[in-house]
């Protein structure tokens, strides 16, 4: 009797918008389609239900006992590297026998730079010259440095090689520069047209606050033009990326690069997170929890991935 396959287990961030958790639990939906062979789950490490513990028990209610788990985040930042390793012991606590592989974040992957460049061609005039045009890449932001040097990266390998004039960074929330700071950049390095490119795999609250703050900055600076891109979305190349992500997990062929990673390295500024402990990060719909604010000081064992 063969063994059959570990079950393939996606965890989301979670998001107060509904069409973006609908997206995800879509996305799921269509993973499990194209692999008939397998089990698969997905939940949410917060804000939208179904927790990732509920996936879990999903799993475990199906005959799972081994699972390869890949978070469906663009960067490594404490979600991947904290909450969503702390949230899986606790599951294989819930779960006595159940064993797991933790796979790695998504970016920054060719397949999604390729996803990011069509983006680009939707929102811009197709008169124009690329060499004209900026391009702002918007992150999340973290508190985590790490995490946000990794949206920079995936920004100079976008313009490496694709002809645009420049290709400038910026954050949401929690890191500097933000959406406004960004566009002022822009400008001063000369530019007349930029194209904010929001780096987000789904609709949601924070992409639509990119979208809102480059629309009021651009009512604002009538003599620059500014264009609107959309997120990467439920993309086949995203499909096909959790796919080989879920393959690394399985056979442990993970090579995550810790060279810069606080919970390894003391960094100006963050020397105290040095080799904290892992904590859950409690999910509000998950039982018998409360959930009161994010918990930052979730801390990353390091055993998971490396």
């Amino acid at each position: 009797m063969t063994t059959p396959p570990p079950a393939l287990l996606v965890a989301g961030h979670g998001t107060r918008d509904e069409a973006g958790a609908e997206a995800f639990r879509d996305f799921v939906r269509e993973l499990g389609r194209r692999h008939p062979e397998l089990p698969v789950a997905g939940g949410f490490i917060e804000l939208s239900p179904p927790p990732l513990g509920e996936a879990v028990t999903e799993l475990v209610e199906r005959g799972v006992r081994r699972f390869a788990a890949v978070p469906l985040m663009l960067v490594s930042a404490g979600h991947a590297k904290g909450d969503i390793p702390a949230a899986l012991s606790r599951e294989k606590e819930r779960h006595p026998g159940v064993s797991y592989t933790y796979g790695r974040p998504l970016g920054p992957h060719p397949a999604l730079l390729r996803v990011l460049e069509r983006r680009l061609a939707e929102a811009v005039d197709p008169t124009w010259d690329p060499a004209e045009v900026t391009v702002l890449l918007v992150g999340r932001g973290s508190t985590d440095p790490d995490a946000n040097a990794e949206v920079f990266k995936a920004a100079r390998l976008l313009w490496e090689g694709r002809g645009y004039g420049a290709v400038e960074t910026a954050f949401v929330s929690l890191a500097k520069p933000d959406v406004p700071g960004g566009l002022e950049r822009c400008v001063r390095l000369g530019a007349r047209r930029v194209v904010v490119l929001p780096y987000f795999l789904f609709t949601g609250i924070l992409p639509d606050r990119v979208r809102h703050q480059t629309e009021e900055w651009a009512a604002a600076h009538p003599e620059t033009e500014v264009r609107s891109a959309d997120v990467i979305g439920p993309e086949p190349e995203l499909l096909d990326l959790v796919w080989e992500r879920y393959e690394e997990a399985v056979k442990g062929d993970l090579r995550m690069n810790c060279d810069s990673c606080v919970y390894r390295i003391a960094l100006p500024g963050f020397e105290d997170k040095v080799g904290l402990p892992q904590q859950p990060h409690f999910h509000p719909d998950d039982d018998g929890h409360h959930h009161h604010g994010h918990h930052h000081g979730h801390g990353h064992a390091h055993s998971h991935a490396h």
